[in-house]
């Protein structure tokens, strides 16, 4: 482990051995107080950033799970663009849709009809986790289809999701999905119907247009960017998603994601898992590489002991993070999804946009100001 690495921890676990309680009443309030400048610089300048966060402390009681929600600014109405957020629903219903069809499983090959690529439902689902892959996400959306993304997580009480497009791709809007070709066996193959899905409808939502210009062809359009076309997913229904895959029991039988233990098991591993692990080459894959919260600005090893379940996007200036972060030697663990939009020239798609330098360590150090009152508060009990 590296030296900023280790002094970081070891400043965390002297804080923690401290008797002098916490001045906030909590964890976000203590976190967004921060002197730290990465957080700082953004609390006294907040509007042009579109800061929302829900942070939760996990109560145990025997078996049973309780949730203490905090938020800071957090409205299902102020749209922000969700990025590569959506592609944790996408990948958790894709296993879903697994069990409900004969003869198939995550490591059955397929391809999509047209498409060179052969591969798997667990090779795409692993590549999504660990370096967000575009490509293996739209594999799944083809599998799927939008309207069955968007009734299903309604079905689960998650609400205020409408998910519309691929991503990075040509004609993300296609209502038809291609069908896909599954192996059977080494030499048997069928074909999976494809799905019409529903026309998306614009959102009518605040902040749905940003900016004062975007480019089109090299052109700019000097006009703010509408986003009243693009996938939805407000920050209330990622934190119920990730609630519901880590902790299901605490939730209603038709709440909980229809998944195996088996499957729920693969899906965890590979929403921990580093690139490295998964054989991506370093330093290009770093562990931080697609987790934003604590280490996102360190392309340092991570320590074994802090574990980070979580999905992040960033696309359009915006970066958000949804995360169950967890320390098995100090019995921290909480839940953390954020969003901030780092565009201060106020023009899209033009690929300049602020993530190194303000969005990012602003994640980091969110992560590490709430992970340093958790260990305070788990020593003083």
């Amino acid at each position: 482990m590296t030296k900023k690495i280790i002094l970081f921890l070891c400043s965390m676990c002297f804080l923690g051995a401290c008797k002098k309680e916490p001045q906030a009443n909590n964890a976000l309030d203590y976190a967004l107080a921060s002197k730290d400048p990465r957080i700082k610089r953004i609390m006294d300048s907040l509007p042009p950033y579109e800061v929302q966060i829900k942070y939760s402390k996990i109560l145990r009681d025997k078996d049973s799970i309780f949730f203490k929600d905090y938020d800071f600014q957090v409205n299902s109405t102020n749209y922000f663009y969700p990025a590569s957020t959506v592609k944790l629903p996408i990948a958790v219903l894709a296993l879903e849709k697994l069990n409900v069809l004969d003869s198939l499983d995550k490591d059955t090959r397929f391809y999509v009809e047209g498409d060179s690529v052969e591969t798997t439902f667990a090779s795409d689902i692993t590549k999504i986790f660990v370096v967000s892959d575009n490509e293996a996400n739209n594999r799944l959306f083809e599998f799927l289809g939008q309207d069955a993304i968007n009734n299903t997580l309604r079905e689960k009480g998650i609400d205020s999701v409408r998910i519309s497009h691929r991503l990075s791709t040509e004609n993300p809007y296609e209502l038809t999905t291609k069908p896909l070709i599954v192996y059977l066996n080494d030499s048997t193959t069928t074909m999976l119907k494809n799905t019409i899905n529903t026309p998306a409808v614009p959102l009518e939502l605040n902040k749905i247009r940003k900016g004062t210009g975007y480019y089109e062809d090299d052109i700019v359009i000097d006009e703010p960017f509408d986003f009243g076309l693009k996938n939805h997913y407000p920050i209330n229904a990622q934190h119920r998603v990730m609630k519901r895959l880590i902790f299901p029991d605490g939730f209603h039988k038709n709440e909980r994601f229809k998944l195996t233990t088996a499957q729920r098991n693969f899906l965890l591993e590979t929403m921990r898992m580093l690139p490295k692990e998964a054989g991506y080459p370093t330093p290009e894959y770093y562990d931080s590489y697609v987790k934003f919260f604590m280490f996102g600005d360190s392309n340092e090893d991570l320590p074994a002991h802090i574990q980070i379940f979580n999905k992040v996007g960033y696309a359009y200036g915006t970066l958000t993070d949804c995360a169950y972060i967890k320390d098995t030697t100090n019995k921290v663990e909480f839940l953390l999804t954020a969003t901030i939009l780092v565009n201060d020239n106020h023009i899209f798609n033009d690929n300049t946009y602020e993530y190194d330098t303000i969005g990012i360590p602003f994640l980091s150090a969110l992560g590490q100001e709430i992970y340093t009152y958790e260990l305070r508060s788990t020593r003083q009990e």
